[in-house]
């Protein structure tokens, strides 16, 4: 069997094999990083399971054997940016949203952190809603959709905007919150415009409802908003380029999307990877899709950095953002 390194390839070749198997009803895994260089789309019987694993609601892809064992106390100490550093990214965003090149641009960073929890073991514990493991390089505990393909209709869930769970009424706060409220319904539209390329019939069946995700260090609330479309019969032989036409993910990257990932890689002071790239699973009718956020990458000296940011409109406070961005250095275990 190939390693994983083996099998990455790049996105013109995993869209084509993508219409392919989607078309032969052939069940297959996929994967790429954020700017869609490095790809992988494989049957589960080809990933070599002590080299990656995954679990989704639906399928998994693991090794069948005692669970590693947790610390009595989890040590999690995390080393951000300076609010200065961030400042400075901050306003190369602010500069191009007041120039008019961008209503929404998701700004994030890398913070390194210490930890006694290996990759695997935040893989085996971690409680989420899509989880992955690749050795010795990232690990993923995502509570985000991207899509989902169910009976010939493609459901969409953009994730934007979180409040600390225990702070007074937090819920209404997230809800009253102009700035938040501004910025979701963004991401909702270009989603929306985003489905209405590939479907008819686009409808926002659910609009700015909440979801309470708990960490190691206490809940929050999190705001989401599901979009629906009816995709043409010939969806399958087109199902590769459907979602490579959908990348980047608008929750992760802006609007409008060419322009502001340009303003991305001038802001930010790293290169993202695979984090805010996609993964998901085709089990030959319907298919389910995970954006690679709450993401924690191991050095080659095996050091780890979190990744994680937010959504910057023009209400946008630096200092408030500063602060969600490191609040959302956690893991979901609890």
């Amino acid at each position: 069997m190939r390693t994983i390194d083996q099998l990455f390839i790049n996105s013109t070749q995993a869209a084509s094999r993508m219409n392919e198997w989607a078309q032969a009803r052939k069940a297959f895994f996929f994967l790429t990083d954020f700017e869609a260089g490095q790809c992988l789309v494989e049957t589960t019987d080809s990933l070599p399971v002590r080299e990656l694993q995954f679990e989704f609601p639906d399928i998994s892809h693991r090794e069948k054997q005692k669970q590693t064992e947790m610390p009595e106390e989890i040590r999690w100490v995390m080393h951000p940016e300076s609010f200065e550093t961030y400042r400075r990214s901050f306003d190369i965003v602010r500069r191009n949203i007041l120039a008019g090149n961008s209503f929404l641009t998701n700004l994030t960073c890398l913070t390194p952190i210490e930890t006694n929890l290996s990759l695997l073991q935040i893989f085996e514990h971690a409680r989420a809603r899509y989880k992955l493991w690749i050795k010795d390089k990232f690990v993923v505990a995502s509570p985000e959709t991207f899509v989902r393909i169910h009976n010939g209709y493609i459901y969409a869930y953009p994730m934007k905007g979180t409040i600390d769970a225990s702070l007074p009424d937090a819920d209404k706060q997230l809800l009253n919150d102009p700035k938040e409220t501004a910025e979701h319904a963004t991401i909702t539209d270009l989603i929306r415009n985003d489905l209405s390329r590939f479907s008819q019939e686009v409808t926002v069946t659910r609009f700015r409802y909440l979801d309470k995700l708990r960490t190691h260090r206490g809940a929050l609330w999190q705001m989401s908003s599901e979009i629906r479309g009816r995709l043409p019969g010939n969806y399958r032989e087109l199902l590769g380029t459907l979602l490579f036409g959908m990348l980047p993910a608008g929750s992760i990257s802006g609007a409008p999307k060419k322009k502001t990932v340009e303003i991305i890689r001038e802001a930010e002071n790293y290169r993202r990877g695979f984090y805010t790239g996609v993964m998901g699973y085709f089990d030959g009718t319907n298919l389910d899709s995970a954006v690679m956020i709450r993401f924690i990458e191991q050095g080659t000296d095996g050091t780890l950095a979190f990744k994680s940011g937010g959504g910057i409109t023009f209400q946008s406070d630096a200092r408030s953002e500063y602060e969600e961005m490191k609040q959302k250095v956690y893991v979901p275990i609890y």
